[in-house]
C-alpha cells in the first residue's frame, strides 16, 4: 500500500507559490520533479540535502507542480504539470524517432524487415507475460516464427497479442472509434477469458472489476462505475483523435494519457492493460513516430513492473496527478530506445564479422552469415525453413543458399527421415573456412 502523503494547509501551499525558496531548495525541487519522486522518497532527503522538513519540502515540491498543471480530464480531476525534464525528452523523442529517420541513421534500411518482425515478436511476449502468460522467450518466438497454432492459453494470449500489433499497423491512420476499440479488445484476448462472451464487450452491472496486488490480493484500485463507460468510450475517441486542440499537449504525452486513461476505466472484463499498451502503440504510430515500431516497450515495462504499478497508486495515492505516470513512461521509452540502439550495433557487428567470409569468394551475405554460423557452433544443424524463418526469405532462396554451399562440400546435407532433411559442416568446411 502506497503510503499517504502529508496534508498542506492552504496557506502554506500559497506562501511556497508565491516567496521563491533558496537555491539549495529550489535545486532540489528541480531534481526531484527531473525523477517525479513521491513523498515516501522525499522525506528521506529533506534535512540532509535541503536542511528544511519533510513536510517543508514536500510543500514546496507541490507548490512548483500545482504552478505549472494542466486540467487533462476533468470528470475525474487528472492533472498534469508538464517538467523541465519532460519538455526535455519529448524534445529529444522527436528528434530521435522522427528527425533521424529518412536517413537510416537508427535502422539500416537492409534490415528494417527483420527488425520490426523481431521486434513486434517481443514487444507481444513481454506484454502478454505481465498479463501472467506463461512461457519462454524461445517458445513464444518459435511458435510466431513457424506461425505453429497456439498449444495453450499462454501461447493463445501471445498470438493474440501478435495479431493485434500487426492490425493496428495496418489501421494506424484511421480514427478511433468505439468499434475499433471493442475489435482491438477482441482480437487482443479472444480465447484466452474465462467467459468468451466477454471478448470485444464493455463491462456493465454484472461486473465485479478491480484491481488487486498480485501477492497480497489487496485491491489497489478500484475502476469508476460501468455507468461512466459510454461517456469514457466516447471521450478517449475524442481525444485520441482531435486534431486542434484547444491546449496543446506533446503528442507523445497524450499517447501516455490516453494509456492511463483506459488502465485507470478498466472498461473491460480483463485484458485492459494489454489493450491499454495496445492503444498508446497505435497512437504513436498514428502521430507519425514510426520508430516505435522497432521499440520492444513491454519488454522495458515487463522488467520495471512493480515502478509501473507505483506509478498509477502514486497518481491516485496525490490527487490524481498523472506526472508520475507520464515520467515512468518517458523513461521507459528511452530505455526502450538505448537498447535498440544496442541491438542495432550488436547485429551489424555480426554482420560485418560474417561478411569477413565473403573472401572465400562466390558466395553471397546470407550464405556468408551461414558459414559464421557454423564456425560459432560446428556441430549446427540446419534445414531450409530454419533459413526462411532466420532471414525472412522463400523456401527457393534458402534452397539455392544451401544448394551453392553443399556444392562446394562447405556443407553437406543429412537425412531426418524420408521426407525432412537437414545440413552440416561438409568435407570441406575446415580447408577453406578460417574461423
Amino acid at each position: 500500500m502506497i503510503e499517504k502523503a502529508p496534508d498542506i494547509k492552504d496557506t502554506d501551499l500559497l506562501s511556497a507559490m508565491i516567496i521563491k525558496p533558496d537555491n539549495r531548495i529550489s535545486s532540489l525541487v528541480e531534481k526531484i520533479n527531473d525523477s517525479y519522486e513521491y513523498w515516501d522518497t522525499i522525506k528521506y532527503r529533506a534535512a540532509e540535502e535541503a536542511g528544511i522538513s519533510a513536510n517543508e519540502l514536500w510543500c514546496h515540491v507541490k507548490a512548483s507542480r500545482i504552478s505549472k498543471y494542466m486540467h487533462i480530464w476533468n470528470k475525474y480531476g487528472i492533472s498534469l504539470p508538464i517538467t523541465n525534464k519532460m519538455q526535455r525528452m519529448c524534445h529529444e523523442f522527436d528528434m530521435n524517432f522522427g528527425g533521424s529517420w529518412g536517413d537510416d541513421s537508427i535502422v539500416p534500411r537492409e534490415s528494417k524487415e527483420r527488425y520490426l518482425v523481431s521486434s513486434l515478436m517481443e514487444e507481444a511476449i513481454y506484454s502478454s507475460q505481465m498479463e501472467g502468460a506463461v512461457t519462454t522467450r524461445k517458445v513464444a518466438k518459435e511458435m510466431l516464427k513457424k506461425k505453429i497454432s497456439p498449444r495453450d492459453k499462454s501461447q493463445q494470449m501471445i498470438a493474440n497479442n501478435y495479431q493485434t500489433i500487426r492490425f493496428v499497423l495496418e489501421h494506424k491512420s484511421a480514427p478511433l472509434t468505439r468499434e475499433l476499440l471493442l475489435q482491438v479488445h477482441r482480437l487482443m484476448t479472444e480465447n484466452t477469458l474465462a467467459n468468451p462472451e466477454d471478448a470485444g464487450r464493455l463491462r456493465n452491472g454484472d461486473d465485479d472489476v478491480v484491481v488487486e496486488n498480485a501477492i497480497s490480493h489487496e485491491v489497489v484500485h478500484t475502476p469508476p462505475p460501468f455507468e461512466d463507460i459510454p461517456e469514457f468510450v466516447e471521450s478517449l475517441c475524442d481525444f485520441f483523435n482531435e486534431e486542434n486542440p484547444k491546449i496543446f499537449i506533446h503528442p507523445i504525452i497524450r499517447g501516455i494519457i490516453i494509456h492511463f486513461m483506459i488502465a485507470y476505466m478498466h472498461p473491460f472484463v480483463d485484458g485492459n492493460g494489454r489493450t491499454a499498451r495496445a492503444m498508446f502503440y497505435w497512437y504513436m504510430l498514428k502521430q507519425g513516430y514510426w520508430l516505435t515500431e522497432y521499440l520492444s516497450i513491454s519488454r522495458v515495462i515487463a522488467r520495471s513492473k512493480r515502478a509501473y504499478e507505483k506509478a498509477f497508486m502514486y497518481t491516485e495515492a496525490d490527487g490524481m496527478d498523472v506526472g508520475y505516470f507520464v515520467s515512468y513512461n518517458l523513461r521507459v521509452l528511452e530505455l526502450s530506445f538505448r537498447q535498440l540502439q544496442s541491438y542495432i550495433r550488436k547485429k551489424q557487428a555480426e554482420k560485418n564479422a560474417a561478411n569477413s567470409y565473403l573472401s572465400i569468394g562466390n558466395i553471397n551475405e546470407r550464405q556468408a552469415n551461414i558459414i559464421r554460423m557454423f564456425c560459432l557452433n560446428p556441430d549446427e544443424v540446419i534445414t531450409v525453413k530454419d533459413l526462411q524463418i532466420k532471414f525472412l526469405i522463400s523456401p527457393t532462396t534458402a534452397k539455392s543458399d544451401i544448394k551453392g554451399l553443399v556444392e562446394r562440400g562447405i556443407l553437406k546435407e543429412i537425412s531426418f527421415n524420408k521426407v525432412k532433411k537437414g545440413y552440416v559442416k561438409g568435407p570441406k568446411f575446415d580447408s577453406e573456412i578460417t574461423c
